[in-house]
């Protein structure tokens, strides 16, 4: 008989939350929600403005539940600015309960378009950073002697479009990697892959190429909004520790 994983949460039931890509969309909407639960989330992002004003958003939430929100820069293409963000969260509440793998880019184009540029920082952001996150965390995770990993993936992880094989490629490989670390993990680590289909969010705004652009204007016609993430990601970590949620899919009604 396998024995189940301890609970990752404090005597208190409350849990230490990192979300990487806090600053707006999905992740704020994630570490908002969390917080309205009374967990204590630590939230990264490079525009520290952002994250000031999801501060000052959650403030209310987080007197009536309990919980708390930190701000911290963090750039996840940085190995040691992401090792420095889990370092400042276990210093300042003792432990880590949860990492989000959230901060991501896309801006799509055609490959023969050769932003190369764009490639390169798809790259670094999608790949790399849950690279960075995933190596700051493990280790903390065993000695603690458990921990949750949720990657924010995308339905971009389970099929290509036009424009989007580049994006696809890094989704695919954040998926990738996530189901390897489940595989590996001692049982008392838990992981899970949260894949969102159309979600109103800044996303699209990076897209540079005019053809690109317009194709995800019909694209993202209706979006879900980021708090349906937020629910599911709410969902996984709510379950009790011998539960695993591996992998979550969520699109808009409209998305087929």
């Amino acid at each position: 008989m396998s024995t189940p994983a301890p609970e990752t949460a404090g005597p208190d039931g409350r849990k230490v939350v990192l979300v990487t890509g806090a600053s707006s969309g999905i992740g704020a909407a994630v570490a908002a929600r969390l917080v309205a639960e009374g967990h204590h989330v630590v939230a990264g992002a490079r525009r520290t403005d952002r994250l000031q004003a999801l501060t000052a958003a959650t403030a209310g939430a987080a007197a009536r539940s309990g919980g708390s929100l930190r701000p911290v820069r963090l750039d996840v293409t940085d190995r040691e600015d992401t090792a420095a963000f889990v370092r400042t969260a276990r210093d300042r509440h003792g432990r880590v309960d949860v990492l989000i793998g959230n901060a991501g880019v896309m801006p799509l184009s055609r490959l023969d378009s050769l932003l190369v540029d764009e490639w390169d920082r798809m790259i670094d952001v999608n790949i790399r950073g849950l690279l960075h996150g995933i190596a700051a965390a493990l280790p903390v995770f065993r000695e603690q002697g458990g921990g949750h990993f949720v990657t924010v993936a995308s339905t971009g992880a389970h099929e290509v479009v036009p424009t989007g094989a580049v994006y696809c490629a890094t989704k695919f490989a954040a998926r990738a990697i996530t189901e390897g670390l489940r595989q590996e993990a001692d049982p008392a680590i838990r992981v899970t892959t949260v894949s969102p289909g159309v979600v109103d969010s800044e996303l699209a705004g990076t897209i540079t190429e005019p053809g690109a652009a317009e194709a995800m204007r019909t694209y993202r016609a209706h979006p879900i909004g980021p708090g349906a993430i937020a629910a599911a990601v709410s969902y996984a970590l709510a379950q009790p520790p011998d539960v695993d949620v591996n992998e979550i899919v969520v699109r808009p009604v409209h998305q087929r």
